[in-house]
């Protein structure tokens, strides 16, 4: 693969050329011709930027009228992306994304908010936008959806077949004794690098945690290793991660938002009952099951996405999450599970996001 403005040779997972920084285009998963918009797009801002940015006192301004009058021209063929181009950039998402220009990933941040939150676009159609608009604007944009090619599928399946034969979950547990050192005094926790495993009920009833940093070599967390730890409020999981025991969060009042890396196959049974605070959870597309009370008592719990891959869901999985909408594929198995279950639900589309 070779660089489209010099011509360098790329290696399979670069998002922007070593040799001249300039963003490598990607496909976006339901968006199979977005490298082709991109360069479509990438050529109109070549024979119009005069036009269609200018300085104003100081800023640069984009004029989104004559970039919507453009767009047709350069892309006849997309019908569908075109449309929701247009749409957002007459909804001034360029703008968002200018008024942060300084700071590239504080801009995405913002403007991913803004399609997600207030247009109710789907995360593919959200990133499919901002593909397009972050390599127009010549930024390079790692998409969690970007649609790898087969040679960098080939190589992340010989690293995890890799580590799988190296590796074992019980190579190196950190254990209550371990612990049991910081129940005390301890706000701030550093799992060191190496540990494959939490034990079961290592920080259960720590009630001073605060913060807790886990290792990119973790790959199971045990049964109520942090239930009960009432002041937790931030833990990031690495993408190690491949197991989440029963109740392993359950009753983190603190707890405000929770990212599952990809590899989750599985949300066991309590395992964020009674988190009272969360409000975000993002789920993703390897999670299949969803057990017993899973987010039971999560009151401030608003809106969930639940992807397609998810085709088993407890009747108690919700119970107690009084202002809870499920996002799903209208249809699904999760769609089907909230009417029989009165859940508000709301849908979306798993390809275009209309």
């Amino acid at each position: 693969m070779q660089c489209e403005k010099c011509h360098a040779e790329l290696q399979p997972n670069s998002i922007s050329c070593p040799a001249c920084g300039a963003p490598v285009v990607q496909n976006i998963e339901g968006f199979e011709n977005t490298k082709q918009i991109q360069l479509q797009l990438k050529a109109m801002i070549k024979e119009h930027k005069d036009s269609l940015f200018f300085e104003h006192e100081g800023d640069l301004i984009f004029d989104n009228q004559k970039f919507t009058a453009l767009l047709t021209d350069y892309i006849p063929d997309y019908e569908k992306e075109c449309k929701l181009l247009r749409s957002m950039v007459n909804d001034n998402l360029l703008g968002v994304l200018l008024s942060e220009k300084q700071n590239h990933e504080m801009a995405v941040t913002k403007a991913k908010s803004v399609m997600l939150g207030e247009k109710f676009l789907s995360e593919n159609a959200a990133e499919f936008v901002l593909a397009c608009l972050t390599f127009m604007l010549g930024w390079p944009y790692d998409s969690p959806m970007r649609v790898k090619d087969q040679s960098e599928l080939d190589k992340e399946k010989a690293e995890q077949e890799e580590r799988r034969r190296v590796v074992r979950v019980d190579d190196d547990v950190f254990s209550r004794a371990a612990a049991s050192k910081y129940r005390i005094l301890a706000r701030n926790i550093v799992i060191p690098d190496g540990c494959t495993k939490i034990e079961d009920f290592c920080f259960d009833g720590f009630g001073n945690i605060r913060t807790v940093q886990l290792p990119e070599s973790l790959l199971a967390i045990g049964e109520y290793a942090f239930s009960n730890c009432k002041h937790l409020r931030m833990i990031e999981l690495p993408d190690s991660l491949r197991l989440i025991g029963q109740a392993a969060f359950s009753q983190c009042e603190k707890l405000a938002s929770i990212k599952l890396p990809r590899g989750i196959m599985e949300i066991s049974d309590s395992t964020f009952s009674f988190c009272k605070s969360l409000e975000i959870v993002e789920i993703p597309e390897t999670v299949s099951s969803i057990g017993e009370q899973a987010f039971a008592g999560c009151e401030k719990l608003r809106k969930l996405t639940l992807p397609k891959s998810v085709k088993f869901i407890d009747k108690n999985a919700f119970a107690y999450c009084p202002r809870l909408t499920i996002r799903c594929i209208e249809n699904s198995y999760v769609y089907k599970y909230c009417l029989s279950n009165a859940i508000p639900w709301e849908t979306y589309s798993g390809s275009t996001g209309e």
